[in-house]
């Protein structure tokens, strides 16, 4: 399958997103934040302190889920994971969505794993069309930024303890 296909399947194209990285005009957490649909990721990448991080020049590839992927946590765990008490656990879990380097749609589906910036690898799998990473759908792929791509999950990623 061509990353032509894999996109249309996807429903990934949106016009307002750039084609190319080189086009972006934000970095990776300002993108997020425009999108609008990223609060809790953004807020839990100021608690993390993440989010300066994810401002340089990577390039990053990020899993990124919606904040309706984080309400599918059992109740309290987000404002859990927020506690300054909680902050290793919580940079572990948001590093187990990132990966290092420009991974394109294309070139994800040609993959079976990828390594996190937390140390562990992600499962990925294509099944008719639908990109899996571990037990999350990616729904939405290639959002540009400045420093690296990402691909909107539809569910929080969880490192094994």
């Amino acid at each position: 399958m061509n990353s032509a296909s894999f996109a249309l399947i996807l429903g990934v194209l949106v016009s307002a997103v750039p084609a190319v990285a080189g086009s972006a005009k934000t970095d990776i957490v300002d993108t997020a934040v425009a999108a609008g649909t990223f609060n809790t990721l953004a807020t839990a990448l100021q608690a993390a302190g993440l989010a300066e991080t994810l401002k340089t020049k990577g390039p990053f590839t990020v899993f990124a889920p919606t904040d309706e992927a984080f309400s599918k946590l059992p109740a309290g765990t987000v404002e859990s994971l927020l506690k300054p008490e909680n902050k290793e656990k919580l940079k572990a879990i948001l590093l187990y969505h990132v990966v290092a380097g420009d991974v394109t749609a294309a070139q994800v589906t040609k993959m079976s794993s990828a390594k996190t910036l937390e140390g562990q690898d992600v499962k990925i799998t294509l099944t008719d069309g639908t990109v899996m990473v571990n037990n999350a759908k990616v729904i939405k792929a290639d959002v540009f930024a400045t420093n690296g791509v990402i691909h909107v999950i539809d569910t929080v990623l969880l490192p094994k303890d």
